[in-house]
């Protein structure tokens, strides 16, 4: 029982990486229609900086959870508004093309300046040591990971559905053919949405630096398992996103667990799993199935 409920708690806190990802990623796509490959890159920059910025400027981890989003989805919004947007009315390739190439450089111009060995973060001092659940103990920076990323979450969530701007966002985001056609200017969101879903991306990187190495490669194997997600969820839904993400979470983690034995069904499960439900619904879990033409 003890090592099902670690092993449960260890899922959750993999599946909060994943819903924050997969959140940025779903809002791009719904609304941009653009297959945002560079998600990763961007949650790399995210972890960077955050070592960059208490390694060489000293500045410690809860000023950097504030400083990277804010720059990464500032980042995000000068490049949609320099390049991504010039491709939107093009055939989707050509998007993923682009942010494909961006995730290359973004990649090399780390590695020239900080090569490809892993540096470590230290877990910031107020959240070492672990919490007493009973029947066992659990890092305290984990359960901070986890309870953050749910706060975050659940406010994400309610601006989206209990506040005028957050409406139009999700309107914009999850059906923009049938906003437009109540009259809603959807391309004056796209820009500040899509920052918004860089931002997250960062987020995600500066909250993984205490517990993952950091290096220049640690989203590329990231982002595909993210596709992975946001495809089960339903591609475009908010919510299938995040439920998703902690799904996926669970199921990894347990695989991990109880089919160490078979290595190649922990590892691909993720896969597997995306398989059968595009077998059973295309559209994914919450997705909206399309019209036929």
């Amino acid at each position: 029982m003890t090592g099902f409920l670690q092993n449960t708690f260890n899922g959750l806190v993999s599946g909060a990486f994943y819903a924050l990802l997969a959140l940025g990623l779903a809002v791009i796509f719904g609304m941009l229609r653009v297959v945002n490959f560079a998600h990763g890159a961007f949650y790399m920059l995210g972890a960077f900086g955050a070592y960059v910025l208490l390694s060489e400027a000293g500045v410690p981890f809860w000023a950097a959870l504030v400083i990277m989003p804010l720059g990464l989805a500032l980042l995000g919004m000068a490049l949609e508004r320099a390049v991504i947007h010039r491709l939107t009315r093009l055939d989707p390739l050509y998007n993923f093309l682009l942010t494909f190439g961006l995730t290359l450089i973004l990649q090399d111009l780390v590695k020239t300046r900080y090569g490809v060995q892993s540096s470590p973060y230290a877990t910031p001092a107020e959240l070492s040591g672990s919490v007493d659940f009973g029947l066992f103990d659990f890092p305290t920076y984990r359960v901070f990971i986890l309870g953050f990323a749910v706060l975050l979450c659940v406010a994400v969530w309610w601006v989206l559905t209990r506040t005028r701007i957050g409406m139009v966002v999700r309107a914009a985001t999850e059906r923009p053919e049938l906003t437009r056609a109540f009259g809603i200017d959807v391309g004056r969101w796209v820009t500040p949405v899509f920052g918004f879903g860089i931002g997250l991306a960062g987020l995600a990187g500066v909250l993984a630096a205490p517990m993952r190495a950091v290096n220049p490669l640690m989203g590329a194997d990231l982002i595909i398992v993210i596709f992975a997600v946001v495809v089960i969820g339903g591609l475009g839904s908010i919510f299938g996103s995040v439920a998703a993400g902690f799904g996926i979470g669970l199921v990894q983690a347990w695989g991990e667990a109880y089919l160490s034995e078979f290595p190649i069904v922990s590892q691909t499960i993720v896969f597997v799993v995306m398989a059968a439900v595009l077998l059973w619904r295309p559209a994914g879990l919450f997705g909206r199935e399309e019209a036929p033409a």
